[in-house]
């Protein structure tokens, strides 16, 4: 489905946030930390337009996406670029400063798997930000937002992308996505200490930050 979705993925994804996109990478970034020098990954990268944002300031930015097609198409972007599953990562123990993920974790066949797979290769102390579609705050605007994800966001989605039935899962996974707190407690849940979340857009998006342990052991099952 990704691979369908990967020629024109940048533009409707602008188009579908009405250019909050940009605001939103800057905001991961910010909420990572990174310094200059640290490695960080990368997950469900896509084509890698969120991991240049990361490399920003001399970090070593790594994009790492299972779709190949992506990475394709987001080959002339000048960051290193790795396929592999967010399960399953082709990364030593302890091998990273720091983990993001940006509206990936929910398309994850066991996202508690992954969390935990993200605490084995960030290092003690490193962070993991997750950067994740949530539930608006605003009673009256949630109604009005999942009124917008399951009728206009298939229709805008099949004006621009190149594989619009693919927004339709996307709208329904979107609505199936648990809230900021149930979030924040299946992350802590998988081994991440100090978990706080910050709300954008009026909680259209949630940023969600934890630190792994210092005394965590280097191998989470």
């Amino acid at each position: 489905m990704f691979d369908g979705v990967a020629r024109r993925y940048d533009l409707t994804n602008t188009v579908l946030s009405g250019g909050r996109d940009a605001a939103w990478r800057r905001a991961t970034r910010e909420a990572l930390g990174a310094r200059p020098g640290d490695v960080v990954l990368d997950v469900a990268a896509g084509t890698a337009v969120s991991t240049v944002e990361l490399a920003a300031g001399g970090v070593h930015a790594i994009a790492c996406d299972f779709s190949q097609g992506m990475l394709r198409a987001g080959s002339a972007r000048p960051v290193p670029k790795i396929a592999g599953d967010a399960m399953a990562l082709p990364l030593a123990d302890a091998s990273v400063d720091g983990l993001v993920i940006s509206f990936g974790l929910r398309n994850v066949a066991d996202p508690d798997a992954a969390l935990r797979e993200f605490a084995r290769v960030v290092r003690p102390g490193g962070r993991l930000v997750v950067c994740e579609f949530s539930s608006p705050t605003w009673r009256p605007f949630r109604t009005v937002y999942t009124e917008y994800l399951m009728r206009a966001l298939p229709r805008i989605a099949r004006a621009v992308s190149s594989n619009p039935d693919a927004y339709v899962y996307l709208a329904e996974s979107i609505r199936a996505w648990p809230d900021q707190p149930a979030l924040a407690a299946r992350i802590q849940a998988a081994g991440w200490a100090d978990v706080e979340w910050r709300d954008l857009t009026g909680g259209i998006v949630a940023l969600h930050r934890a630190r792994r342990p210092e005394h965590a052991p280097t191998a989470v099952a």
